[in-house]
């Protein structure tokens, strides 16, 4: 051990070293991005039709290249499915990420090239490394194995490709040499159904050294309480002493931390957050006194950013990382080694620091609430909670909302179902400290909410325990990247999980 660690930690030394750099010269790092990609995808189809080889700069691409969305690239990830290469990027494509469709019901086909396999989702993952051991020098996590919480894959109908969760394609594509490092093995982490998969991860993993874990927040919550409940221990240490380490990311972590403090009481373990979607690696949590990301910009992926204001314009501005302002809310666009376009990936993104670059997920481009003109984003409802939580003595696992419209004369407004870990000392006392914080941190709902003019008074039902797992269950989106959508603008999710409650 002592050799791999005089390896990683001279890789290391090379890396950070070119991170700094990437956080001085932001600009200069996305361009010589911008061109590679440009000169790659040039003999392809898509690079022949919008004549890319004549394309010098960003200027000219934006007004030759389009916005896309999935519908719009779907007919070439249909052909690319089927076989035909040299379409979107150079060669043939054989894996492709199944995305859970928060968005939609229907599922998505993400094209994962190998050089976005090596250049940016294996390159982020020996990032996150690299930066944990800048900030961790003494760690001891490689004395022990990580256990990674994945999805599963599957060889689609034509077997001319194959497609699955992101994380079962990183993790069948992985060198040899991660699989002893890593618990449990390739087969069991890859099972498709998620229960039996958690019994399975339970019985090949409690006797390991498990050092570090890897995954979304509120699955991996899952996992843990079956394994307490299954030794009889009261925390997680009393099973893997050891445990220095969470990577997570999928979902705001805020509404967790509380939990997982309880469950893994050490002032020792440390949570790093990632900003790893099906369609690139994205950010990194640099900084443990901060709860933004680095944004990375050397990992075969260029920026766009739409300001929200501008986003259901017929020609929407773009601006790059250049010209972003610290606090503004934008839509998240993508040109990438995977052969996405110019391509809005649904995500919302808020600059907290630029020189370097770090943000933070705000929410998804269809998760939010705009019934009258109060735009609360996800953002803003994660802080409302905390807030909330933090002045009633509660814990909440999963929430989501959606609008009351108005009837006859009455206002209109917000109905919420909460599943608390720990109700509550007074439910009206929630409420009102929601209500509170949804004002101070948004000042359109402010504006509705005044004398009860737009917006009553929040509703706020107890959702039972295990509702918002029956739920996702019940939808076929237990484990993975499935996420609960925690708001909506309109009333399709809430009013499945109300039918659903006694």
């Amino acid at each position: 051990m002592p050799i791999l660690n005089s390896i990683v930690s001279w890789l290391n030394i090379k890396r950070m070293s070119q991170i700094n750099l990437m956080r001085q010269y932001p600009a200069d790092v996305q361009y010589e991005t911008f061109l590679r990609l440009i000169n790659q995808a040039a003999p392809t189809e898509w690079g022949k039709k919008y004549h890319y080889r004549e394309i010098k700069g960003y200027d000219s691409f934006k007004e030759r290249v389009p916005l896309q969305t999935y519908d719009d690239i779907k007919p070439w990830v249909d052909r690319m499915r089927k076989g035909e290469s040299e379409l979107l990027w150079p060669g043939e494509i054989k894996w492709f990420a199944k995305s859970s469709g928060t968005t939609a019901d229907k599922s998505k086909f993400i094209p994962v090239t190998e050089e976005s396999l090596e250049e940016c989702h294996f390159r982020g993952g020996k990032d996150v490394m690299a930066i944990y051991n800048d900030n961790y020098p003494e760690n001891n996590y490689l004395s022990g194995k990580a256990l990674t919480l994945g999805g599963s894959h599957q060889i689609n109908e034509s077997r001319e490709s194959y497609y699955g969760d992101l994380s079962a394609i990183l993790i069948q594509n992985m060198p040899f040499w991660t699989h002893f490092i890593r618990t449990p093995n390739k087969e069991t982490i890859l099972i498709d159904e998620f229960e039996n998969k958690i019994q399975k991860i339970m019985s090949a993993t409690l006797e390991e050294n498990v050092t570090s874990l890897a995954g979304v927040p509120s699955w991996m919550l899952v996992l843990i309480k079956a394994i307490l409940e299954k030794t009889g221990k009261q925390n997680l240490l009393e099973v893997w002493p050891n445990l220095e380490l969470f990577i997570h990311g999928g979902v705001n972590f805020t509404p967790y931390r509380q939990m997982y403090k309880e469950l893994i009481p050490s002032d020792q373990m440390r949570y790093m957050e990632t900003y790893n979607a099906s369609e690139g690696f994205f950010a990194i949590q640099d900084e443990p006194s901060r709860d933004d990301m680095l944004l990375m910009l050397d990992l075969g992926v260029f920026y766009e950013f739409i300001p929200m204001d501008q986003l259901d314009e017929d020609h929407p501005k773009t601006v790059t990382i250049e010209e972003v302002e610290i606090g503004k809310n934008y839509a998240m666009v993508i040109s990438t080694n995977s052969g996405l376009w110019r391509y809005m990936i649904g995500d919302t993104v808020i600059f907290t620091s630029t020189f370097p670059h770090k943000l933070k997920i705000s929410g998804r481009t269809k998760h939010f609430i705009n019934a009258f003109g109060e735009e609360l984003i996800v953002d803003n409802a994660i802080k409302a909670i905390d807030v909330a939580c933090k002045n009633s003595n509660a814990k909440v696992s999963q929430f989501t909302a959606a609008p009351i419209y108005m009837k006859n004369k009455d206002s209109g407004g917000h109905e919420w179902i909460i599943e608390f870990e720990r109700e509550p000392d007074s439910m009206d006392h929630f409420t009102v400290s929601l209500d509170n914080a949804l004002q101070t941190v948004n000042s359109d709902y402010e504006a509705k909410r005044y004398k009860d003019s737009v917006l009553s008074m929040p509703v706020i039902h107890k959702a039972p325990d295990g509702l918002f797992y029956k739920w996702m269950k019940k939808r076929g989106k237990l484990g993975g990247q499935n996420k609960v959508p925690q708001l909506a603008n309109n009333r399709k999710y809430i009013d499945e999980l109300i039918q659903m409650m006694p």
